[in-house]
């Protein structure tokens, strides 16, 4: 298989209890689970493709896995992808034989999966769960504790549906704010046309004709804008999929559907029919000596339509506000996480994963001689500093624990039993990573299954284990004694470093020698079978590659190299889903803050074209330019004050929402609240200082002979 696949073991049951039946051929068959007839195999649609071509007569060809041969028996659909727990890229499904693992009561490596009956609850099903897990843990002590429920979509998309729920906020509020000045420019259109409509009535024009005038020119409108934003919707959607984070769930069927498209038709003629209709109806209202009064000497619009105008700017501010506060926490949020410090050097440092499962070099006295040959000569290539190798990368997305006891303290209970994460290194490991040793020493070649074992942790584990205390020389004990020496003495303590999430806190954090590792020596288990190389170079690591796999390839070509990334890359991708929210959540607030300043742009520029002839008479009776200015902008002014004091009030309640998307950011952080309201009032000043500027600009006889 490619060196990007991956093959999830399931029982024969899974797929048919998902409902999912394969395009091609059958799923397992229950005997499967048995020894000598596991040796078959499912491909996704995918793999069919990209490693058979789509050839319709895969079914009984071979692929060869751990070196071991299976045969084909079905392809799934093209839309099948498993639920993506760790085995996100699962392209390939073979049968799990339970074996002796159904006795194994320390084993915790399985998922399971129900389909519940008819009318039964999550509830119930936890209810019942509960109580089986209590019955267990008091044969079985330790081995049972919190078990829980969860349906497969909250397991899937749980954690996501936060962000999204943001976001679809944010896309309402920019719809909200759209409408609002689309509702203020018809509303201004109207009482330009008012006399119009006003003298076509008294002509003898029915109402019901002049809306359908109105209501035409108007769904023209939203039609064409309708047309125009689709097609800026499949762009966008073509860049959002783009830009989305690798394990946002099902991004790749993001896409316009007949759902979208009925939304689409529906906001479109739902808009231009309101926002195209209540003018009208305001305009036609029987009022004919105010209507045939407008834009004469001493007439004013109507106070309720620039009550509603007002209105509406102001919303456009706290929706606007809403928004601009919700970023500003994301991007504060955002650059939290990027502060993190991983504890290592993360640039220049190439990662590649190593597997000699299912080869010559996997029995027992050859992996070690394969894997030192395999250091030795990258270690000579030319632009390489130093190189090692860990069993999981941080960040790797696999995250093993481990039990242990501390020598002098007393012994924890079954459910208390304190378990550090486990590392297993080469020498070298964290010279290679710029992993700060704090004090004592490396694991050497020295540190081998003949002599005393050893263990270098993390400072939280020393600090907490023996706090006040100098851990060098402590000892430490395992649970599984079969693997490692009786008693680790502690010869080193280094750096905390992040673990399996990029913003998980420290926690307890062991490396053994991948020397003193019977397990890693010997275990002929596909787990124990794979190291991953950390190689640092002294430019651009990613130049590496071909040398690496060159070197692996002649040493056993048969052996897999796999996952060859930067540790950049492992960086970028761990952060990858809040950099993600916050381009999206940006980019709402400046569309936001833009249409916002249009709007009070617009209502200023309007208002002063509607207030000619007073500005005129303000002039000759010896208001200055700067008088007309202040006028006009605190007009502005005040209507934004409004909107942001609502705002804040709104942003205050709506942020809650986000509470779990932040990172060392409150929800309510008072600086981002100020510096958003601060941001928009200076957008409002700036909007609404073009249009006074120009109605300073204002001849007075001109302004006085305005009609």
């Amino acid at each position: 298989a490619h060196d990007a696949d991956r093959t999830l073991r399931i029982t024969a049951d899974i797929l048919p209890m998902l409902g999912v039946q394969p395009a091609l051929g059958r799923v397992f068959l229950s005997r499967e689970e048995e020894r000598g007839y596991e040796h078959e195999v499912v491909l996704s649609y995918q793999f069919w493709q990209s490693h058979f071509a789509g050839n319709p007569g895969v079914l009984g060809q071979s692929v060869v896995l751990n070196g071991e041969t299976y045969d084909v028996v079905g392809v799934m659909p093209r839309d099948f992808k498993f639920a993506p727990f760790w085995a996100t890229k699962a392209q390939l499904w073979a049968p799990l034989v339970l074996g002796d693992r159904i006795n194994d009561r320390d084993g915790r490596s399985l998922r399971i999966f129900a389909r519940l009956n008819p009318g039964v609850t999550l509830e119930q099903a936890q209810l019942e769960m509960t109580a089986i897990s209590t019955q267990l843990e008091h044969q079985y002590p330790g081995t049972n504790e919190d078990v829980k429920v969860l349906s497969l979509k909250e397991r899937v998309v749980g954690n996501v549906r936060p962000a999204l729920q943001v976001l679809m906020t944010g896309v309402g509020f920019v719809l909200l704010i759209a409408c609002a000045n689309v509702a203020h420019m018809l509303l201004a259109r109207a009482a330009v046309r008012q006399k119009e409509i006003t003298v076509r009535a008294a002509l003898g024009a029915e109402l019901g004709r002049l809306i359908r005038q109105f209501l035409t020119e108007s769904l023209l409108l939203a039609t064409f804008a309708g047309g125009t934003g689709l097609a800026l919707a499949l762009w966008g959607i073509r860049l959002l999929v783009a830009l989305s984070p690798a394990n946002l769930p099902r991004v790749e069927t993001i896409g316009l559907d007949w759902h979208v498209l009925l939304y689409v038709l529906g906001i479109t003629l739902g808009s231009g029919v309101v926002f195209g209709l209540a003018p009208t109806l305001w305009a036609a209202a029987p009022n004919l000596s105010g209507a045939m009064k407008v834009g004469e000497r001493g007439s004013t619009e109507g106070m309720a339509r620039n009550r509603l105008r007002s209105a509406l700017v102001a919303s456009e501010f706290t929706f606007a506000l809403v928004l601009l506060v919700g970023a500003g926490l994301m991007i504060r949020s955002f650059l939290a996480i990027r502060a993190i410090d991983p504890g290592f050097n993360l640039h220049n440092v190439l990662s590649a994963v190593v597997s000699v499962a299912g080869t010559g070099e996997a029995g027992a006295g050859k992996r070690q001689l394969f894997y030192q040959q395999v250091v030795n000569q990258i270690q000579h290539t030319a632009g390489v500093r130093s190189v090692s190798a860990i069993n999981h990368l941080p960040l790797g997305g696999d995250l093993w624990g481990f039990p242990f006891h501390v020598e002098g303290q007393p012994e924890s209970s079954p459910t208390e039993v304190p378990v550090a994460a486990y590392r297993v290194v080469l020498p070298g490991y964290f010279k290679t990573m710029k992993l700060p040793l704090i004090s004592g020493r490396d694991v050497t070649d020295h540190d081998t299954l003949n002599a005393p074992g050893v263990v270098v942790v993390n400072d939280w584990l020393a600090r907490h284990r023996w706090p006040g205390q100098d851990p060098i020389g402590k000892r430490i004990t395992l649970d599984d004694s079969a693997s490692y020496p009786a008693w680790l003495t502690v010869v080193g303590v280094v750096k905390n470093a992040v673990r399996g999430e990029w913003t998980e806190p420290p926690d307890d954090e062991m490396y053994l020698p991948y020397l003193q590792s019977h397990d890693y020596l010997e275990n002929p288990a596909t787990h124990f079978s794979y190291m991953t190389l950390v190689i640092r170079s002294d430019g651009d690591p990613a130049t590496l590659t071909p040398a690496i796999r060159g070197i692996v390839a002649s040493l056993d070509k048969n052996v897999a190299l796999a996952e060859v990334q930067t540790m950049d890359q492992v960086v970028a991708s761990a952060t990858a889903e809040p950099q993600f929210y916050v381009l999206v959540l940006g980019t709402l607030a400046a569309v936001a803050l833009v249409l916002a300043a249009a709007g009070i742009y617009g209502v200023m520029s309007y208002s002063v074209s509607r207030r000619t002839q007073e500005i005129g008479i303000r002039m000759a009776l010896g208001a200055t330019r700067s008088d007309l200015i202040q006028l006009v902008v605190r007009q502005g002014t005040v209507l934004a004050a409004v909107g942001v004091v609502t705002g804040l009030v709104s942003a205050f309640a709506v942020t809650r929402l986000m509470s779990r998307l932040l990172y060392s950011v409150r929800s309510s952080d008072p600086l981002t609240f100020l510096t958003v309201a601060v941001l928009l009032s200076v957008v409002a000043v700036l909007a609404s200082y073009i249009p006074a500027r120009r109605a300073a600009k204002v001849d007075p006889m001109v302004a006085l002979r305005y009609e």
